[in-house]
């Protein structure tokens, strides 16, 4: 009957919270918003990451470094409070900047220490009005000095999303801990980590863009030195975990250990939403999830069936495209600062200038009208630099619509349909070339085929969270050797528009079992 009794309660609570919650954040205005950086955690997706934590013990210290009105902490509190074996006592210590949000969050902590108290457990906590950044730097440099507690049982947050300048204070205080970010949510991830005991655990909700790229590889580098993933959970839709705050960022949660000893696998979860009860759980190998020998490691989100088998399905391709003897460039054309030069129609001195919106079914079109976007741009000395050779190239989109089926969206420019010396491509695109100048058109037409199949598009995915495509990453694909993208060129002919034909070219030029 205590346990039902407990329950219940804590169940009421979470829920007062939760309408509380809603009123603050649909309350916040948007300058105070971009100000904090910080949304407002759900209280379902608050009690999904408590639920992740394994930690046990009479005494547990827990740290909230972005507190706002409580809903994690108060989320993982209840969460040990209803187990079988729960705590004698928690120490909790929270963080949290804004004034009016502080002092909501001392009402609610004491509400909740009145109520742990009646089912025998003793809450201590602290709610700091004090920046975190500049607390937990000081504390690394000076234990004792930056914060009362500095190791921790568990950490749970929902760090704050604000780009970090270069010159600013966090910036500096970041850099003398040994932290290099460009994104204040990297900088709590990397000080809670610091923060955390010898096998302490971390659940955290933030977006998926640290899991690659060359801007957060640092932070990379860095935190999974010290942590270990044990778990990744996906929201399929990017609208639904922060619905109340329209965020089309892509999230993710995850749960990581302080520790050197790697697990041999992940869990990776996904649903379409926090009140999505149909939960998708696999098993996927450590190695998989972060490559032993990549210096960069990157996170590989391997969040579906299609992801899965595209894994598998890409252990075998062998080729970088260093073998191939391929590069990949972004556009050199920034149409705002190359205003000047750029036409609405085509003129006598001008040359095509291909957008993205100039790919269509596989191939570049131009001329192709647009209400808003010139079609040339001016062909003389000063624009010499922002040309190429108008040759056999495949171009990539660099951004995708977050609505778009595909992530990697590639065309084959071929300069019998575009009648120019040279052109130029603007900088939403990335192309492939040999050194500056064109591929042979077989060779393009199979790798155009192989970037828009469906096995393509899947383990890309599994790469890079980001609607954008960096050259970067598409350096770090692994591809079908020359051979094998020729057999593709020849078995798909001259028709890179039939989803079908395109996947089952791919499929049989590299013999694989591969259906989606």
């Amino acid at each position: 009957m205590r346990r039902i009794d407990s329950s219940a309660k804590w169940k009421d609570f979470v829920a007062e919270l939760e309408t509380r919650r809603r009123e603050v954040s649909s309350a916040l205005d948007a300058t105070s918003r971009a100000a904090l950086g910080q949304f407002l955690t759900p209280s379902s997706v608050a009690r999904f990451m408590a639920g992740m934590f394994g930690v046990q013990g009479k005494d547990i210290s827990l740290l909230d470094p972005g507190a706002g009105i409580g809903s994690l902490s108060i989320a993982l509190i209840a969460e040990l409070a209803n187990r079988t074996e729960p705590p004698k006592k928690i120490r909790a210590t929270l963080y949290e900047v804004d004034f009016g949000m502080a002092r909501l969050l001392e009402r609610t902590m004491k509400v909740c220490a009145s109520l742990c108290a009646e089912f025998g457990i003793a809450l201590e906590y602290q709610v700091l009005r004090q920046d975190f950044i500049e607390a937990a730097t000081l504390a690394c440099a000076l234990p004792f000095a930056g914060m009362p507690n500095t190791e921790f049982d568990c950490v749970i947050l929902n760090p704050p999303y604000r780009k970090v300048n270069g010159d600013s204070d966090a910036r500096r205080m970041l850099r003398r801990t040994g932290i290099e970010v460009n994104n204040l949510y990297a900088g709590f991830l990397a000080l809670a980590a610091r923060l955390l005991k010898q096998d302490g655990e971390l659940v955290a909700i933030t977006p998926r863009s640290f899991c690659n790229g060359p801007y957060f590889r640092a932070f990379r580098r860095d935190f999974f030195s010290r942590m270990a993933l044990h778990r990744i959970h996906v929201y399929e839709s990017r609208s639904e975990a922060f619905r109340d705050d329209d965020v089309l960022q892509e999230n993710l949660v995850f749960h990581a250990v302080k520790t050197r000893c790697r697990p041999d696998s992940v869990i990776i979860s996904s649903s379409l939403s926090p009140l999505d009860p149909n939960l998708r759980i696999w098993r996927v190998p450590y190695r998989d999830v972060i490559h032993p020998h990549d210096p960069d490691m990157v996170v590989h989100v391997i969040a579906d069936d299609a992801g899965r088998k595209a894994a598998d399905v890409a252990e075998q391709l062998n080729s970088t495209l260093q073998d191939l003897r391929l590069t990949v460039s972004t556009g050199r054309v920034v149409d705002f600062r190359a205003r000047p030069f750029l036409r609405a129609t085509p003129e006598a001195d001008t040359v095509p200038l291909i957008y993205p919106f100039n790919l269509e079914a596989g191939r570049v079109v131009w001329p192709r009208p647009h209400p808003r976007k010139p079609t040339a741009i001016t062909n003389e000395e000063v624009t010499a630099d922002l040309l190429i050779p108008s040759e056999v190239y495949v171009v990539v989109k660099r951004f995708t619509a977050k609505e778009e089926r595909r992530r990697l969206v590639a065309a084959l420019y071929d300069p019998g349909q575009v009648r120019c010396h040279v052109v130029g491509f603007e900088n939403h695109l990335n192309y492939f070339h040999m050194n500056g100048r064109g591929l042979p058109l077989p060779l393009a037409r199979g790798l155009t085929a192989f970037l828009n199949s469906t096995f393509a598009d899947a383990y890309f995915r599994n790469l890079s969270g980001h609607t954008q495509v960096n050259a970067q990453d598409l350096r770090r694909l692994k591809y079908p050797s020359q051979e094998q993208l020729l057999v593709i060129a020849d078995k798909v002919g001259e028709d890179l528009a039939d989803q079908m034909a395109v996947d089952r070219a791919v499929e049989e030029a590299l013999d694989l079992a591969y259906s989606i």
